[in-house]
């Protein structure tokens, strides 16, 4: 039996357009083989996203980042990881025991921090997205105390804006671990939030929010403000809301806490 010489192909063509992305372009090949380095990194990527998948959200964590606000915890319908990845329909419920926790008033924004499927995310970028917004904010505006959720989905939201009776919700959560980024963090705002009857359509996204490779977190606030503002011109946020604002900073009153989510 004789050797086979493996032909290791690696286009210097590709080189240049590699250091402007982290996705996986132009890997070359050895035989019909991924080069060994690639495969071994491609396995680290995998295993870096299923470690932000089951790592367990922290919510201490983000209250300490968010000294100077008032924050409450809450848990979602799912009783643990295994049934929350199984039943996204419980991640979508506020557990029943937890709605008492939420002070209900006139709030004309809530904030929910919640776990998704990255809390690596969520304990790296969600606390500075938060302080960023409510530092943009009018004065007047009523904010109300920041809720972290656990084992949450996105419409988690729409339960915590309906027991809190605010007007719109702004839901910040770990996304989905990919092959090249396993601290993605997204921020969905929603006007008029309805559990049950609300749909990703009324929902507008702003996603990979993670600087300094991802969106900036100023840059996430100036937008985040600039839909909030608009959602309440319009009475509504989803696929009649477009982000029109090219991501400066509004003209801001110097806000630096918000009604409710500052602490006394």
């Amino acid at each position: 039996m004789t050797d086979r010489q493996l032909t290791v192909v690696d286009s210097a063509l590709w080189t240049p357009l590699r250091r402007h992305t982290q996705a996986r372009i132009g890997l070359g090949r050895a035989g019909a083989a991924l080069p060994t380095r690639h495969r071994l990194e491609l396995q680290a990527a995998h295993a870096a996203a299923r470690d932000a998948v089951h790592s367990p959200f922290e919510p201490e964590v983000v209250a300490g980042a968010l000294a100077g606000f008032s924050t409450v915890r809450v848990r979602s319908a799912a009783p643990d990881r295994l049934t929350y990845l199984q039943r996204p329909d419980l991640g979508r419920r506020l557990h029943d025991t937890d709605r008492c926790l939420l002070p209900p008033d006139a709030w004309d924004v809530a904030f929910v921090v919640g776990d998704g499927l990255s809390s690596r995310a969520v304990h790296e970028h969600a606390a500075a997205v938060v302080r960023a917004t409510a530092a943009l904010l009018p004065a007047k505006w009523r904010v109300a105390p920041v809720v972290l959720a656990e084992q949450a989905r996105v419409a988690l939201g729409d339960d915590v804006a309906r027991a809190l009776g605010a007007a719109m919700v702004v839901v910040l959560i770990g996304e989905r671990p990919g092959m090249s980024a396993a601290d993605s963090l997204g921020a969905y705002l929603t006007y008029a939030p309805e559990p049950g009857v609300t749909t990703d359509a009324d929902r507008n996204c702003l996603s990979n929010i993670r600087p300094p490779l991802g969106l900036a977190y100023e840059t996430a606030a100036a937008k985040l403000t600039s839909l909030m503002h608009r959602a309440r011109e319009l009475g509504r946020t989803g696929v009649s809301l477009k982000d029109d604002s090219d991501g400066s900073l509004p003209p801001g009153t110097g806000r630096v806490g918000a009604e409710g989510a500052k602490t006394p």
